[in-house]
């Protein structure tokens, strides 16, 4: 037989890293990965009902009941069966932005990142030609890209909300903009404190490397950071001189420069945490990031 008749060996066909990667991260990880989308598509649908037919029945029912007018009136405090669901719609939903950020963080350190450890799974993925780098950065891109749309949209429904329920807001006197929840709810911190949470959770993991330890120690990591910078919001962004350093006495105005100060912030935190995850991993096994 000629050397030209002798045929190359056949190639084995095997994904792409990223590709099998990010399958593998979908198999392992599925059923909290597909309940995010899920728990997206119910809280925009109560923020729907809300703005349309929930705040309609709420306003026709206080206006029913002998409360007309734009001014608050002290006769009228106890809401009716229909402003009742109306508020319990409208917190549940909204206060998935205030729960999301733990619920991330211990997530990404207890079953993201401390099982695979505690478990040894994570070493064998890293014999299957994927290196440490690679599987960190798909345990962080992964949930990033499901988190960021989705937080996205339930922040722009919240906004449509609470701007538009004006005569609920005026007469009951609730959820001014300065208010913790709904300045968090609000504007760009939003989708940071997860992405944030993500990253301290992921290094939350790496740095305990069991599963409930992380887990636990993810969600002080979180809570923590949303604490202190609660605390501090009203200074980062100067007052007039002799006015009380006081959040609701910054004016409205201060919406947007508070936002993207403390945005900064906090994705600087995210930034900084997710340095120390790849340095760390870099130290333990050895591999180049």
């Amino acid at each position: 037989m000629s050397a030209a008749t002798v045929e190359a060996p056949t190639a084995v066909r095997r994904f792409p890293e990223p590709r099998g990667l990010f399958l593998a991260m979908l198999r392992v990880h599925r059923s909290a990965l597909l309940f995010w989308p899920g728990l997206v598509a119910v809280a925009a649908g109560a923020l729907l009902w809300a703005l349309g037919p929930g705040a309609d029945n709420a306003w026709a029912e206080y206006r029913a009941s002998g409360c007309g007018g734009d001014s608050p009136n002290l006769g009228c405090d106890l809401p009716g069966p229909a402003h009742g669901r109306y508020e319990t719609v409208v917190a549940c939903a909204s206060g998935l932005l205030a729960v999301l950020p733990v619920l991330t963080g211990a997530w990404a350190g207890g079953a993201l990142i401390g099982r695979e450890l505690e478990s040894g799974t994570a070493r064998l993925a890293w014999t299957q030609s994927i290196t440490p780098a690679r599987w960190l950065a798909a345990k962080l891109a992964v949930p990033a890209l499901l988190l960021v749309p989705g937080t996205l949209v339930i922040t722009l429904l919240h906004r449509a909300l609470w701007a538009s329920d004006s005569h609920l807001t005026r007469v009951q006197g609730w959820r001014e903009w300065h208010d913790d929840s709904v300045f968090e709810a609000n504007g760009t911190l939003a989708t940071a404190h997860p992405l944030a949470a993500l990253a301290l959770g992921v290094l939350a993991g790496l740095v305990v490397r069991r599963a409930l330890p992380a887990l636990a120690v993810a969600a002080l990591a979180v809570m923590s950071l949303i604490y202190v910078l609660d605390d501090v919001r009203p200074h980062l962004w100067p007052m007039p001189p002799g006015t009380p350093v006081l959040m609701h006495r910054h004016p409205s105005s201060h919406f947007w420069p508070l936002q993207l100060v403390e945005t900064g912030i906090v994705l600087a935190v995210a930034a900084l945490a997710t340095a120390a995850s790849f340095a760390l991993l870099r130290r333990r096994t050895g591999a180049a990031v």
